[in-house]
């Protein structure tokens, strides 16, 4: 089969749900893909973030088929050898009394909302169904039904309705809008993202995480951080509300907690929310499997010991500064923090930020456009600055195609 085959395939039998870049992936080792017909590729979108550690780590491969071949699934009927293990791992590794292990971001986000409200009506003493949650514009918490009910992005939203009410929208990276908001006794909590990842690598200002954060504190509203894209060392630190020593109410995780090899997600809170929540009031049948507990300890271990934060820190301010400097008719911003950036692609007689990303793909380095004009550039956080370097002169030089 040739790569249009493949793509046949899913264009034939598969939902249209996605615009794939046309590139026919079958293998991944560090920081690199190869294609079918075996052309090698920097991988630049890392899997929207899930795969940090680099494609196939050999720790987090092992921790999966040496538990996969000893247990997979009891569901949470049972107790399970691996579970407490992972829980007492990841609370103290980032600091709560619980954790609620979920699979999917989405779940995550869900799970993070029902805490919320829950918490509202039994410790905070809202009304019952009156509780509101504050969200921002242009956010991206996934793709449900309530989470789209919470979306600006018309491709989400459109022809999907009705929605779930109990949402305020105020508009991201804006404090005033914050605060009049909180004067409504019903809020019940603030869902936010600190780096608006799908939304083109939107970076607050400097401080706007940390005054959000007091005054939510003010009013007893929950904090809740949404750190499925730009937790687990993405942004230059363990999680991108650390650069301001914020320390989310709820912390939703996914993505590369799971090393990029099997779906895990995790709500982590202490005790005053989590506890709420009763035995059949939530739950999933995958949530907290053995695998997932064993996948996302070797996870977390990889992001400490080969100290992938420090180097995302390090990298991602030369890759910032070496992108600023670049004189190009089609660079209109470049922004980040750690390695998730993004470029702002002004078209230029007519081509877009789509044709820059076809080019690359043909220069041997692949990524994806975000809303048209922009492309975000996410490596593996294992990626080491030689390796850097050379991703960055093949984006260069695909640029200076378009001049």
């Amino acid at each position: 089969m040739n790569p249009q085959d493949f793509i046949n395939l899913e264009d034939r039998y598969g939902a249209h749900n996605y615009h794939p870049l046309p590139v026919v992936l079958e293998r991944g080792e560090g920081v690199y893909v190869w294609d079918v017909e075996g052309k090698k590729y920097f991988d630049f979108l890392s899997a929207y973030s899930a795969v940090n550690q680099g494609h196939c780590h050999p720790k987090i491969v092992k921790a999966m088929t040496n538990q996969a071949s000893q247990l997979t699934l009891t569901s949470r009927a049972f107790y399970t050898s691996a579970l407490g293990e992972y829980e007492e791992y990841i609370t103290k590794y980032f600091g709560y009394d619980k954790v609620l292990p979920m699979n999917t971001g989405a779940e995550g986000d869900e799970t993070a909302l029902k805490l919320c409200r829950k918490w509202a009506y039994t410790k905070k003493g809202i009304p019952e169904n009156q509780a509101k949650i504050i969200v921002c514009a242009e956010n991206f918490h996934g793709r449900t039904i309530t989470i789209i009910s919470m979306s600006t992005d018309p491709d989400a939203r459109n022809d999907f309705g009705p929605y779930t009410p109990g949402f305020v929208l105020i508009p991201y990276n804006n404090l005033d809008a914050l605060e009049k908001e909180l004067e409504d006794p019903n809020v019940a909590g603030f869902l936010v993202e600190p780096i608006q990842g799908e939304a083109g690598v939107h970076v607050p200002d400097n401080g706007y995480l940390k005054k959000a954060w007091e005054l939510c504190k003010n009013k007893n509203v929950l904090f809740i951080a949404d750190e499925v894209q730009t937790g687990i060392a993405r942004t230059g630190k363990l999680l991108a509300c650390d650069h301001e020593n914020v320390r989310p109410d709820i912390l939703i995780l996914g993505k590369a907690l799971s090393g990029g090899v099997y779906p895990v997600s995790a709500v982590l809170a202490d005790d005053e929310i989590m506890l709420t929540i009763k035995p059949g009031e939530h739950g999933s049948t995958f949530g907290g499997n053995p695998v997932a507990a064993k996948v996302a300890v070797a996870a977390l271990e990889v992001i400490r010991d080969e100290e992938l934060a420090e180097n995302a820190e390090r990298l991602g301010k030369i890759f910032r500064n070496e992108f600023s400097s670049i004189k190009s008719e089609m660079i209109e911003t470049v922004r980040g923090k750690g390695l998730l950036n993004a470029v702002v692609i002004k078209p230029k007689n007519g081509k877009t930020a789509w044709d820059v990303c076809l080019a690359m793909k043909d220069n041997g380095l692949i990524a994806k456009p975000t809303h048209n004009h922009i492309i975000r550039f996410a490596p593996p956080l294992v990626i080491t600055e030689d390796q850097l370097r050379e991703a960055m002169n093949i984006i260069k030089n695909t640029f200076k195609e378009f001049e």
